[in-house]
């Protein structure tokens, strides 16, 4: 299965597709005007990628909610809920992978820029081992990265401003991939817009942001003109996850609706003179009591982070069943990526990515492993617990390593493998492989922090070799040769 989505198609009906694994690197920028089809390309763009990776949106006009149904994403409303609590949601999405939708239609200019900032700096901020691949969506991006002072308080826009630029200049390291969209590049931040390395320009008619986009674009001044011509919902395109030459593509249909389409024309009703006058003289106008629906309930701060460490994948309208067998092809998807050289050398998160893609290349939607979980079966099948015959022997090894620290999982249940089979303990190159490095000093202390927290007793003979016990399960390795 591959990682390519299918935006839309060029004037000659062929299909332009985007790479998103080449856009979690590279980052994207969506420019047009009011009415050029910016949003209907987000929601492309998100709803085609539901299944692939994480999507979290700031959405300044509350038009991605609808989202949420289909496609399984959690609405967060900026407006209920304080600083801190803010904080910890984005610091919830970023260790659970929860796809969310940040609406903030609630909120004056001033604290949607504040709350923004929380959030993208909470998201940024998380700690290491959490630095999942995430598609980072903002929506009218010059209101939180304007390029000039406004009428919003210097702070907020300060606090904006760095969000936004670490989002888009130092998110990549940190998996977030920032994709913005703006009305006009000038009013965007230059050093915000600069690092996007895919472009999908729409319709403009401003002189300056023609120009602007052109230079973007790779095209001479003189073909900028066509960038005023385009149609609602055309695109040019250009960049290393749409296209190495700029293309034009119309975007495809999307499946749900922005809350606030528009109806279409409609005509007044019809009165006569003598009606219309006779209301307008009218002393008093008689009103029924309007009735007001009740206001949706708002979820407490901790229901909502329940809400988002129990998301599973959305399952997209039309994709095909889950394959048979599921729990075998996982396990096997984890042994073929154990078995590779080098594998333990790569971080975690690169690990849980590739775990995920694989999956999908399997027909596998929802595996069902979070990345909490991913990380044990992986240091699982690269120590070989599988290869232990006795179920019980196995699992009583998995209870106890929940106790041992996650650095040092792989490495403890290598020994354990060894005591359940009466082999030899693993020597130090073997343990330095399976702990991921080099080093044969950081070896040692990794089997002395185990001696420390009581999972393991070593013992080395007079001959130098080593023997390891596992004094909860009454197991002891062979001798090291």
């Amino acid at each position: 299965m591959t990682t390519q989505i299918v935006l839309g198609s060029d004037p000659v009906g062929a299909p332009v597709k985007l790479d998103v694994e080449e856009l979690l690197a590279t980052r994207l920028l969506v420019q047009g005007n009011s009415g050029s089809g910016k949003s209907h390309l987000l929601r492309r763009l998100l709803e085609e990628s539901a299944a692939l990776v994480q999507q979290i949106v700031i959405d300044p006009e509350g038009d991605f909610v609808s989202l949420a149904e289909p496609f399984g994403h959690v609405v967060i409303d900026g407006a209920a809920y304080a600083d801190a609590e803010i904080v910890r949601l984005a610091t919830r999405i970023r260790e659970h992978r929860a796809s969310v939708i940040l609406r903030l239609d609630s909120l004056e200019i001033d604290n949607q820029m504040r709350c923004a900032a929380l959030f993208l700096s909470a998201l940024f901020d998380a700690p290491a081992k959490h630095w999942y691949p995430a598609l980072v969506i903002v929506d009218e991006a010059q209101v939180f990265a304007p390029s000039a002072a406004g009428e919003v308080s210097d702070d907020a826009r300060k606090a904006s401003l760095a969000a936004m630029t670490n989002l888009m200049c130092r998110g990549r390291k940190r998996g977030l991939a920032g994709v913005i969209a703006t009305q006009r590049l000038a009013k965007l931040a230059k050093n915000v817009a600069a690092e996007a390395s895919n472009l999908l320009m729409g319709r403009t008619f401003l002189d300056i942001d023609m120009a602007r986009a052109a230079d973007l674009l790779g095209m001479e001044r003189r073909q900028a003109e066509q960038i005023r011509d385009l149609e609602r919902g055309h695109f040019l395109g250009l960049g290393p996850a749409v296209s190495r030459r700029p293309v034009a593509v119309k975007i495809g249909p999307v499946k749900t609706a922005a809350r606030s389409v528009a109806a279409g024309l409609m005509p007044p009703p019809t009165s006569s003179e003598l009606d219309v006058e006779a209301l307008f003289r009218a002393e008093k106008v008689q009103h029924e009591p309007a009735v007001r629906e009740a206001p949706a309930p708002i979820a407490s701060p901790d229901d909502l982070q329940q809400q988002i460490e129990t998301q599973a994948l959305a399952e997209v309208p039309g994709a095909a069943a889950e394959p048979e067998g599921l729990t075998e092809l996982i396990d096997a998807i984890l042994r073929d990526m154990a078995a590779e050289e080098d594998s333990t050398f790569q971080p975690i998160a690169a690990l849980f990515q590739d775990f995920s893609v694989r999956c999908r290349m399997q027909g596998i939607r929802t595996p069902g492993v979070d990345a909490v979980q991913f990380r044990r079966r992986f240091a699982a099948a690269v120590a070989g617990l599988d290869e232990i015959a006795d179920e019980e022997q196995a699992a009583s090894i998995l209870r106890l390593s929940r106790s041992v620290p996650e650095e040092l999982l792989a490495p403890f249940l290598a020994i354990a493998r060894a005591a359940a089979l009466g082999d030899h303990c693993p020597d130090d190159q073997e343990l330095a492989r399976i702990y991921g490095t080099n080093s044969l000093g950081r070896v040692r202390r990794m089997i002395e922090n185990l001696e420390k927290c009581g999972a393991v007793v070593v013992r080395t003979d007079f001959g130098g070799r080593r023997t390891v016990t596992i004094p909860a399960l009454n197991l002891t390795t062979l001798a090291a040769a």
